[in-house]
């Protein structure tokens, strides 16, 4: 008979996450510069450069809503009325932030395709200074967030609960100075080759670049929200854990709950069944499975019956 004791729901969402603070200020620098770009881009004619801007805003909404999902998921961490606890928080901002991605690129196609057909005039020495400016701010962001903390090491199983987040901000500045550089490439080919088109064209990848950031995002994070099952591997250790010459696993299901966090709902038939906690203990702790449940039937009963 499964024992029920009471636990925690938080699984971790009520601590401070390691890159939370280094987001935050990455925030304040890229909101600075998205608008500075915006504005020099409309002011100096330049689509290329309002393109970088509004890229830079795209990741400024959806760092925005993660430094949010990460306040309001500490905030209620412990609160009962969240089954799972609030770990789900994160993967509903992420989704929101592929949303205004999508609309933040569809507004770059239509302008850049717009200014293809009747180019605008552009101060290219006013336009490259702000691109440069930007690519620099882009430099002390990914500095900020210090690419070396990213690497995962070891078992490619292991689940850190804190390094998902801030590789996503890390990612995202990266992203954001490739854009610049586009954007520089662009500036300096319509000024001394006269490629007035490579402006226009640019924030056309731009807006492909962003199109496919956001559907990458939209996936990965309504496969969290729709609870789609974890992956083969992680269901292979656990199942491998919980079986033995007396045991067999009847139904299993995992299904994330949070940043590398792990829900399990295990039904096991065993001839010579140890206790629910007897199994769990069997689990390898680096497999992130905060909520576990364990049902067990005793095989020889079923077949009496």
């Amino acid at each position: 008979m499964p024992q029920h004791q009471p636990h925690s729901h938080a699984f971790g969402q009520d601590a401070v996450k390691p890159g939370e603070r280094k987001t935050l200020w990455v925030i304040v620098l890229t909101a600075i510069t998205m608008v500075v770009e915006i504005v020099a881009g409309i002011v100096y004619g330049s689509m290329a450069l309002l393109a970088d801007g509004l890229h830079m805003a795209s990741h400024t909404s959806a760092l925005g809503i993660t430094a949010f999902a990460y306040i309001y998921a500490r905030r209620h961490a412990l609160d009962r009325r969240y089954s799972f606890g609030t770990g789900k928080v994160n993967a509903l901002a992420g989704f929101t932030g592929a949303i205004l991605l999508a609309v933040f690129a569809l507004i770059m196609a239509i302008e850049s395709f717009r200014r293809l057909v009747a180019p605008v005039p552009i101060a290219f020495n006013e336009a490259i200074l702000v691109s440069v400016v930007g690519l620099l701010v882009n430099g002390v962001s990914v500095f900020i967030l210090g690419g070396g903390e990213h690497h995962h090491h070891g078992d490619h199983h292991h689940h850190d609960h804190g390094d998902h987040s801030l590789r996503s901000a890390y990612l995202h500045v990266v992203a954001d100075a490739l854009t610049s550089l586009l954007a520089i490439f662009a500036l300096l080919a319509a000024k001394y080759f006269g490629a007035t088109w490579m402006d226009p064209m640019m924030g056309l990848v731009g807006a492909a670049l962003i199109t496919r950031w956001s559907v990458g995002l939209l996936k990965s994070t309504s496969a969290i929200l729709l609870d789609r099952e974890a992956p083969a591997a992680l269901h292979a250790r656990v199942s491998e854990a919980l079986t033995d010459e007396d045991t067999r696993v009847a139904d299993l299901h995992i299904w994330c709950i949070g940043p590398d966090v792990f829900a399990v709902i295990a039904v096991l038939v065993s001839r010579n069944a140890g206790s629910p906690e007897y199994y769990k203990a069997r689990l390898p702790a680096e497999l992130g499975l905060q909520h576990v449940s364990i049902e067990i039937h005793d095989e020889m009963r079923e077949i009496a019956t």
